[in-house]
C-alpha cells in the first residue's frame, strides 16, 4: 500500500502543491502538516487590513470542507523533528513516525534574529505569522510611538499602515535607502517621499545601539548616535531566514536555501522543496536565486507536483510580485539585477509610473507604481520572450501591445503568454 506524499509546510507553497496534486489526477494519500493551528491562511494582508481592523478575521486558503472533499489529510499544530530519507519517513515532535513515498519541503522562512540589547522586551515584535499579526494589532491599538527597524517591504507596509491609525511612526535603516536592492533607487526615494509627506519618520543610514524598557516592557529605542526615539513598539523587519534545519540535518544540499534542480527536486530525488525554502538556478538570469512571494510558492507547488505525476517540464516562471504601501501599489515583474539603463513612463509627480530596467537592449523588468496595465502588459512581455526596444516602450503602452502581438504572430514558437 503506498504511503504517499507528505507535505512539510501549511502555508501557500503547501496548499497550493496538495491542491495542485488532486487536480492532476494523483489517487494517493497526501497528508498537510501545519505548525500552526489555524486552517492556513493568506499572509499578505496581516501587515495590513489585518492589524488596521480589529474585526478582522485570517482569510482562508482554501475552506475547511477543500481538504475533506479532496481526501487532504491535514494536520495543524504538528511539528516534524527529522526526515530519515533512507526509511523515507517522517519523526513527529511529541512522539510517531510517518512514512512516505514522496515529501515536498515547503518549510518557508522566519523573521532575521536581531541581537540587541533589549531585543527580548515585552513589545519587540516581528511579523510572520497569524499569532505575531494580533499580537502587532493588540500593541498598536495602546501604543503612541512605533518604531521599525528595517526599510524592507514588510517594515513600510506596517508604517504606512500603523501611521494611518494615527500613531507615531519612525522606521530605522541601515543603509543610506529604503528597499535596499529590491526596486530601483527612483522607486525608492519616492517610496520615501510618499511616506515622509503623511508623517512617517525616516532614519537612513541609521543603526539603533540598543532598547530600553520600563517594568520589563520596551519604552524607546537608542540609535547609534544617541537619540532616543521612544518606542511602546518596536517592530523588526529586518529580513528572513530560509527554515532549512530539517534538510540540513538529513544531508539535502543547501545554499541560501534548500537546493532543487528545475523539477524542484533535491539533492535527494523523493525530497522536494518549494517556496521561501527553495533555491534554485533561475532559467531567466542563469544565476543562483531564492525568491520570497507568493506567486513563486504557488508556481513552484504546481510544478513539484506535475513532477511527481512523472512530467518533466523544467520551472520556467516569469517572477513577480507586488506590495502596498499607503496609497502605492507596487508591481514587479522580471528580476531586474544586472540593469545598466531604464526608460521611464508615466508621471511621479501622479504617484502613477513604471520604470523599465535593461541590460543592454534586453528587458530584464518592469517597476510599477500605480499602473496596474503596465505590469499584466508587462508579464505577457516576459513571458513571451519578447524584449522591446527602449525606443518602443518610450511611445507607450499602445506602442508595446502592438510590438507583442506582431512578435507573436511572427514567432508564435517562442511567444508563451
Amino acid at each position: 500500500m503506498t504511503n504517499g506524499v507528505v507535505i512539510v509546510g501549511a502555508g501557500h507553497a503547501g496548499v497550493q502543491a496538495a491542491a495542485s496534486l488532486r487536480e492532476e489526477g494523483y489517487e494517493g494519500p497526501v497528508v498537510l502538516i501545519g505548525d500552526e493551528e489555524e486552517l492556513p491562511y493568506h499572509k499578505p494582508p496581516l501587515s495590513k487590513t489585518f492589524i488596521k481592523d480589529p474585526e478582522a478575521k485570517p482569510q482562508p486558503l482554501r475552506g475547511e470542507a477543500f481538504y475533506t472533499g479532496n481526501t487532504i489529510d491535514y494536520r495543524p499544530g504538528v511539528r516534524i523533528e527529522s526526515i530519515d530519507a533512507g526509511a523515507r519517513r517522517l519523526e513527529v515532535a511529541g512522539g510517531g513516525k510517518l512514512a512516505f513515498d514522496r515529501l515536498v519541503l515547503a518549510t518557508g522562512s522566519r523573521p532575521r534574529l536581531l541581537k540587541l540589547d533589549g531585543a527580548g522586551l515585552a513589545g519587540v515584535v516581528s511579523l510572520r505569522s497569524l499569532a505575531d499579526a494580533r499580537l502587532i494589532r493588540e500593541l498598536s491599538a495602546r501604543s503612541q510611538d512605533v518604531v521599525i527597524l528595517g526599510g524592507g517591504f514588510i517594515g513600510l507596509e506596517i508604517a504606512a499602515t500603523v501611521r494611518a491609525a494615527g500613531r507615531n511612526v519612525t522606521v530605522v535603516e541601515a543603509v543610506d535607502r529604503l528597499l535596499g536592492r529590491a526596486v530601483a533607487p527612483v522607486i525608492a526615494a519616492h517610496v520615501r517621499q510618499r511616506l515622509e509627506a503623511i508623517g512617517v519618520r525616516i532614519l537612513t543610514g541609521t543603526t539603533v545601539a540598543r532598547l530600553e524598557g520600563e517594568g520589563g516592557r520596551v519604552s524607546a529605542a537608542i540609535t547609534s548616535g544617541g537619540e532616543r526615539l521612544p518606542a511602546q513598539m518596536v517592530i523588526i523587519g529586518i529580513g528572513v531566514v530560509p527554515n532549512v534545519e530539517l534538510a540540513e540535518a538529513v544531508g539535502l544540499a543547501i545554499g541560501n536555501g534548500i537546493r532543487v534542480d528545475q523539477h524542484m527536486q533535491s539533492s535527494v530525488p523523493e525530497i522536494l522543496a518549494i517556496g521561501d525554502a527553495a533555491s534554485y538556478r533561475h532559467w531567466f538570469t542563469g544565476g543562483d536565486v531564492r525568491l520570497e512571494s507568493v506567486q513563486n510558492a504557488t508556481d513552484q507547488a504546481r510544478l513539484a507536483a506535475r513532477s511527481i505525476l512523472g512530467h518533466a517540464e523544467p520551472f520556467m516562471a516569469v517572477p513577480w510580485f507586488w506590495s502596498d504601501i499607503g496609497d502605492m501599489k507596487l508591481q514587479m515583474v522580471g528580476l531586474t539585477q544586472g540593469g545598466d539603463h531604464h526608460v521611464v513612463l508615466g508621471d511621479l509627480a501622479e504617484n502613477k509610473f513604471s520604470i523599465y530596467h535593461y541590460a543592454g537592449n534586453r528587458l530584464l523588468g518592469i517597476e510599477s507604481v500605480n499602473r496596474p496595465a503596465d505590469h499584466m502588459l508587462g508579464r505577457k512581455m516576459l513571458g513571451a520572450g519578447f524584449s522591446p526596444t527602449p525606443q518602443t516602450v518610450a511611445g507607450g503602452p499602445d506602442a508595446l501591445k502592438a510590438a507583442l502581438a506582431a512578435f507573436s504572430e511572427s514567432e508564435p514558437a517562442k511567444a508563451r503568454a
